[in-house]
């Protein structure tokens, strides 16, 4: 079956950084572009960043645009997000998703991902 698998998530003060991975097995990875999203107590999930299938294009949430980078590695079947100066408001549970199907932009509705993670904390002190 499907399996998206994030780790990297952890404890980090306010002003620093962690790097999140997903691994994907059971599909075809490079025919999937590849999502992030996250979700804080109380609040909707809410998508943070989007590759696509090459990764040639990417797209990020106004709130972590500079901070956040997405990439990926066909050859691993697994897509990273690289998140500097951290923030109190980034702490949340961190979700990968994969999309099959090839859009004109990136998708940042939950409703266009097939396959989704169990996700990872991410929490940030002060």
């Amino acid at each position: 079956q499907v399996q998206l698998v994030e780790s990297g998530g952890g404890l980090v003060q306010a002003g620093g950084s962690l790097r999140l991975s997903c691994a994907a097995s059971g599909l075809t990875f490079s025919n999937y572009a590849m999502g992030w999203f996250r979700q804080a107590p109380g609040k909707e999930r809410e998508f943070i960043a989007a590759i696509s299938r090459n990764g040639g294009n990417t797209r990020y949430a106004d709130s972590v645009k500079g901070r956040f980078t997405i990439s990926r590695d066909n050859a691993k079947n697994t897509v990273y997000l690289q998140m500097n100066s951290l923030k109190p408001d980034d702490m949340a549970v961190y979700y990968c998703a994969a999309d099959f199907n090839i859009r004109v932009v990136l998708g940042a509705d939950r409703r266009y991902y097939n396959y989704w993670g169990q996700g990872t904390q991410v929490t940030v002190s002060s």
